[in-house]
Parts: structure tokens; C-alpha cells; sequence
């Protein structure tokens, strides 16, 4: 998916200064509506997380990375993201939505474990890739020298939710050949 149907400086123009113009906010609001719903591929999910400041649920569309049978989440504004700041701020709580709502626990890596879930992010989000200074072809070197400014989140089913299924507790993303309703059932597509 190499051609986007928006400009690559168009969509830098929606997000002058890390903040989403109001274009880009009515963007948001329709693609969250689409990936919870299901109706895209399924590494494409609604995040909902407690605004850090209003107290509010608060709601951002995200493409997820699959890398080594596990799945992670990717700001493509790097630190200035709102919804990293939010995470942060419940401590890695939140829901993911694509069909049906999964509580997760996001973990933020180290930078040295980074830079090869953020070639891979550039491979498998295709709307990242003018917000992020390196080409998703570039080498090692290039995505290690970025890394500190992009935080790196594993997606990991929430242990103390009630909500999950008994036997379904363990990190999300590790395959076992059978369906369910978290996030083992997120293939890459």
C-alpha cells in the first residue's frame, strides 16, 4: 500500500506541532467509529484510555505492528502524542476495540528493544510513514537513532480484568491456532 490517498505533506499539515488540526480530528472520529466496529483489517483498532486531565474516555484509531507473534502500538508523533500521555497516565490500562472491546495492558519497551518493532510499524502502517523520519527500507542504525523519541508499547491482555475469559489471561498476541474473542484473534492482514 504504497500510494496513500492523501498527500504525505498534506498529513504532516494535519498535525503542525504534534497536534491534530480539525480535519484530522474529524478523521480520527470517523476511522475509530470504522476499526471498532470491525469493518477494517483487524491489526487496525480503536484505543480507548481515561483522558489524563478531563477524566473523560477518550478514543484514537491505531494500526498495530505484529512482530514475532506479538502485537504492539506505535505514536506516529512519537512522545508529543496525546493518547502516549495518556496512557502513561493509567498506567498502561485501556481498551482496545475492533468488533469487540479487549482490556489490555500497554508496556512501554526500552529504547534498545525498539528499533525493530519501529521498521516493522513503518511496514504494516502505511499512514506513519510521513510522520516518521526514516523510510521504512532504512538500516538498523537509523531506526536505533530514532528510537528514544518513538515509544514502543506491547499489547498484553489485562490479568486483572474479570472480563477476559478464563484460560485467556496470558500476553495477547501469541498464537495457539484456536479463536477467541481477544486479541489472539488480530492476524496480520
Amino acid at each position: 500500500m504504497d500510494s496513500w490517498p492523501i498527500s504525505g505533506d498534506r498529513l504532516r499539515a494535519m498535525y503542525v506541532g504534534g497536534r491534530a488540526d480539525a480535519t484530522a480530528r474529524r478523521l480520527a472520529r470517523m476511522w475509530a467509529a470504522v476499526f471498532s466496529l470491525g469493518l477494517a483489517p483487524r491489526r487496525w483498532v480503536t484505543l480507548e484510555v481515561t483522558g489524563r486531565r478531563s477524566g473523560r474516555l477518550t478514543r484514537f484509531p491505531l494500526g498495530m505492528a505484529r512482530l514475532d507473534g506479538r502485537w504492539y502500538l506505535v505514536p506516529m508523533l512519537g512522545e508529543r502524542c496525546n493518547w502516549v500521555r495518556n496512557v502513561r497516565a493509567a498506567d498502561g490500562l485501556v481498551t482496545l476495540r475492533h468488533g469487540r472491546a479487549v482490556r489490555c495492558r500497554l508496556a512501554e519497551l526500552p529504547v534498545s528493544d525498539r528499533a525493530p518493532i519501529l521498521r516493522q510499524y513503518l511496514r504494516q502502517v502505511p499512514g506513519s510513514r510521513p510522520h516518521i523520519p526514516v523510510s521504512r527500507h532504512a538500516g538498523a542504525g537509523e531506526f536505533a537513532a530514532i528510537a528514544p523519541s518513538y515509544p514502543v508499547f506491547l499489547v498484553t491482555l489485562d490479568a486483572a480484568d474479570p472480563r477476559q475469559p478464563r484460560g485467556k489471561r496470558e500476553r495477547a498476541g501469541t498464537s495457539t491456532g484456536r479463536r477467541s474473542h481477544n486479541l489472539r484473534t488480530v492476524r496480520h492482514e
